[in-house]
């Protein structure tokens, strides 16, 4: 018997006392998980009636899944229900630390229960997309053989990062952040529950709307903050927890600002007009409105990269790979750490040349289109590659542009009806200089002028 469980007061203990005890000193967070399908926020997408993900649950379906969804929307807690619900032995591993022999070990373990004694393992694998695919093919024949019902967990697109067979054995069911209304439920819940809080604390209206903007969706990150400002509330022998006293807590500073209301536009529009009008100060603190306010840093990435297009284009054709690239960067590192990535392209935005080139091209080459100025594509430039494409006509004295030095050729491209009709209009800023002066040419020698 180890000293520990001396000092504890676990000698002599049932394993059910032990077990309480051990949970009451769990993580709220912890605490807090679901204990039934009714008690689960959010997924009402998966949740409903005959939804894939009950029948999994109550364990009508038994089949291996993968929950591909952002932190703190569940997954962990379902894979727990599906264990719970059918009876299975549930064991889980992390693919930040399990290998191939770790995945071994409880495949052959699953095998002799099942042989011994009829009982089910549900394999829990938490950020499966961290596995090599030599650790996810070692997982195939015991998912196939069903020796184990995989529940796989990540935050990865699995399609782009989970291997295919063991994908077409799967169902890939997609979780989706919490709404605010959501997290709200979760957190007054762990204020009142007896497994939570359990009432001992007050929590200000104003606190809770900031743990609701700190969580951005992720249930686990607002239990996280509750907890910390409970234990100083409750330490000040007031046990109110106040915006004040939960700034200090989690060392943020309360931004007044509703992602819903007139605010997110407001800030979204000055945030973009900002970096428009080449003011990169006024733009980087717009930036760091949305993030200190939990705005969706995917969001802010979606419109860098449009607006890279929009009020940048071809005065700086790289504007456009800084801002894609930040928003890889945002799926792959996540807050805080993106930060840095919006920033980075926020500031190449926004000390880039301008030109609105590409919008007024393009949108002017949509109207036509809307507008009817359609017509024929030229015979010469239709599909040859069919049987009796060359009876009809088509690729006939179609001129290939490599085949002469300049690499540029005397031809029709557009309908007859829109030869002549230039959208693009290059400015003189920046790269777009370049493009200026040799489009002219390029046309002259298209057209035959």
């Amino acid at each position: 018997m180890s000293e520990g469980l001396f000092d504890e007061g676990l000698f002599g203990a049932t394993d059910e006392e032990k077990a309480e005890r051990i949970a009451a000193n769990a993580p709220l967070a912890v605490r807090m998980r679901p204990a039934t399908l009714d008690e689960v926020v959010g997924q009402d997408h998966l949740l409903g009636p005959g939804a894939p993900l009950r029948r999994l649950v109550e364990g009508a379906t038994p089949a291996s899944v993968m929950l591909y969804g952002p932190p703190g929307t569940g997954k962990t807690t379902l894979a727990t229900l599906v264990s719970k619900a059918t009876g299975r032995r549930f064991v889980a591993l992390s693919a930040l630390s399990a290998g191939v022999k770790e995945v071994r070990s409880v495949i052959d373990e699953a095998k002799r229960r099942l042989v011994r004694s009829g009982e089910s393992t549900v394999l829990f694998i938490d950020e499966v997309h961290r596995f090599s695919k030599t650790q996810q093919d070692a997982l195939l024949g015991a998912v196939e053989d069903r020796i184990v019902l995989l529940v796989a967990a990540t935050t990865e697109n699995p399609f782009f990062s989970v291997v295919s067979p063991l994908l077409s054995r799967s169902l890939v069911l997609q979780l989706k952040s919490l709404t605010d209304e959501g997290v709200r439920s979760v957190i007054r819940r762990a204020v009142s529950d007896d497994r939570g809080l359990g009432g001992s604390v007050v929590l200000e209206p104003e606190a809770e709307n900031h743990l609701i903007r700190l969580a951005g969706g992720d249930a686990r990150r607002s239990l996280t903050a509750l907890e910390a400002a409970a234990d100083s509330a409750l330490a000040s022998n007031e046990g109110v927890i106040t915006l004040t006293l939960l700034e200090s807590t989690v060392d943020k500073a309360a931004v007044r600002y509703d992602r819903d209301g007139d605010q997110h536009y407001d800030v979204t529009s000055a945030f973009i007009k900002s970096i428009r009008g080449s003011d990169v100060d006024a733009a980087l603190h717009y930036l760091a409105r949305m993030i200190e306010a939990g705005e969706d840093p995917r969001f802010i990435a979606r419109r860098l990269v449009i607006h890279a297009s929009e009020d940048i284009g071809m005065a700086d054709p790289t504007a456009l790979q800084t801002c894609v690239a930040a928003a890889q960067a945002v799926q792959l590192i996540g807050l805080p750490e993106c930060a840095l990535n919006l920033a980075q392209a926020t500031i190449h935005l926004a000390t880039a040349p301008k030109s609105n080139a590409v919008t007024t091209a393009i949108n002017a080459a949509m109207s036509d289109v809307r507008q009817g100025a359609i017509g024929a594509v030229p015979a010469h430039l239709r599909d040859g590659h069919y049987a009796g494409a060359k009876k009809l006509g088509n690729a006939q004295g179609y001129r290939y542009p490599h085949n002469v030095p300049e690499g540029v050729v005397t031809q029709q491209y557009a309908p007859d009806d829109l030869v002549g009709r230039d959208y693009y209009e290059p400015t003189s800023r920046g790269a777009e200089r370049a493009v200026a002066e040799r489009l002219p040419k390029l046309r002259r020698v298209i057209r035959g002028e």
